[in-house]
C-alpha cells in the first residue's frame, strides 16, 4: 500500500476535525459548557481522548470556534435574507424555514447557552456580542421595511416586530432540543401569522 501523500493527509486531517465539531455540538447542545467533558466529546465522535488534544487544545477552544462558526451562519443567512429572489414575504417564508430546520436546533441551543450559561469563555462571550440580536435586527431592517412598505406584514416599528420575530423562532428551537414528545414546532407558514396579521 502506498503511502498517503500531503493532500490525502490534509483531506483526513479536515474530515476528522469536522467529525470532532459535529460531535462537540451535539454534547454542548445538550450538556452546556459545564456539563461537558472532552472524553465525552471523544465518546461521541467515536475516537480517543488523546487524539482529540490533536485537534484541539481545550473544551473552551472547541466551543469557542463552535460558536464563531454558529454565529457567523446565522449572520449570512440574515444577509442572504435580502438578497433571495421572490417578494418580502416569501423571502421571509424561506427564512423560517431555514431557521427552523431542525438540523439547526443544536447551533441554537449553543447559542443559546454563549448567551446565558456560566463558565461561557470571554472570547465566546465577545463573539456573542459582535453578532448580537440588534446586529441581525439590522441585517433584517430593509427587508421587513420593503415588506411593510407592499403591505405583506403588519405595520408599526420594524425593529420591534424583527425582534418579536426572531425571538419566537429563538425560544422554539431552544425547546425543540428539550425532546419533549408533546412539542411541536410550528409550521412557518402558521408563524407568519404573526407578521401578516392573517
Amino acid at each position: 500500500m502506498a503511502p498517503l501523500n500531503d493532500e490525502q493527509l490534509h483531506q483526513i486531517r479536515d474530515e476528522r476535525k469536522e467529525q470532532i465539531m459535529k460531535a462537540a455540538l451535539n454534547v454542548f447542545a445538550r450538556r452546556g459548557i459545564i456539563g461537558t467533558k472532552m472524553n465525552m466529546i471523544a465518546a461521541e465522535a467515536g475516537i480517543s481522548h488523546g487524539l482529540l488534544y490533536h485537534y484541539f487544545k481545550s473544551k473552551d477552544e472547541l466551543f469557542i470556534t463552535l460558536v464563531e462558526g454558529a454565529m457567523i451562519e446565522a449572520d449570512d443567512e440574515m444577509k442572504k435574507a435580502n438578497l433571495m429572489p421572490g417578494t418580502p414575504i416569501e423571502r421571509i417564508r424561506k427564512l423560517t424555514e431555514i431557521i427552523l430546520d431542525e438540523e439547526g436546533a443544536p447551533f441554537f441551543m449553543l447559542i443559546h447557552q454563549a448567551r446565558t450559561a456560566d463558565g461561557v469563555p470571554d472570547k465566546a462571550k465577545a463573539l456573542v456580542q459582535q453578532y448580537s440580536m440588534k446586529s441581525f435586527v439590522e441585517r433584517l431592517l430593509p427587508l421587513f421595511l420593503e415588506a411593510q412598505d407592499k403591505g405583506e406584514i403588519v405595520s408599526g416599528d420594524p425593529a420591534m416586530l424583527i425582534s418579536s420575530y426572531l425571538s419566537v423562532l429563538s425560544g422554539l428551537m431552544v425547546l425543540n432540543v428539550q425532546d419533549d414528545e408533546g412539542f411541536q414546532i410550528p409550521e412557518a407558514e402558521f408563524l407568519l401569522r404573526m407578521l401578516t396579521g392573517r
